[in-house]
């Protein structure tokens, strides 16, 4: 398994621990679907976002896919998430993700790219396997 597998590997297994009726959104999904097709196929609600629209999501996946710029986000198509998270986005997304998640009232959680964190870091969540940093909770 490449690191890149075995990190969205780590992350599936600390989300899917949540209840079954959470509602969860990827942001910035690129071509690595795994956590959001193994969430999806446990039965949750996914939805993913990335500012690309040709990527390589299924339509039988179960994942809503929609194409969107979180710098101008449309956060219809967030409203009703739980929880947003993104895996190893740019540091400069990230104040857009708080943005994203508050507008919202939903957990964020970020899987930083390499050492990066942004502000204070939020809440550290060590799971065994990867760090995560929790920047918004719901209300």
């Amino acid at each position: 398994m490449n690191c890149h597998k075995g990190i969205e590997e780590s992350i599936y297994n600390y989300l899917k621990d949540y209840p079954k009726n959470t509602k969860f959104v990827e942001i910035g999904i690129g071509s690595n679907t795994l956590c959001a097709e193994k969430l999806s196929g446990d039965g949750f609600s996914v939805r993913a976002a990335d500012i690309r629209a040709n990527l390589p999501i299924e339509e039988a996946s179960g994942i809503i896919f929609q194409s969107d710029d979180i710098f101008e986000p449309d956060l219809e198509f967030y409203k009703g998430a739980d929880l947003i998270y993104s895996i190893r986005p740019g540091i400069e997304m990230v104040p857009s993700l708080i943005a994203i998640a508050k507008a919202v009232n939903c957990e964020l959680i970020v899987y930083h790219l390499g050492c990066e964190i942004y502000g204070t870091g939020g809440e550290i969540i060590d799971t065994g396997n990867v760090i995560l940093h929790r920047y918004n909770k719901k209300r």
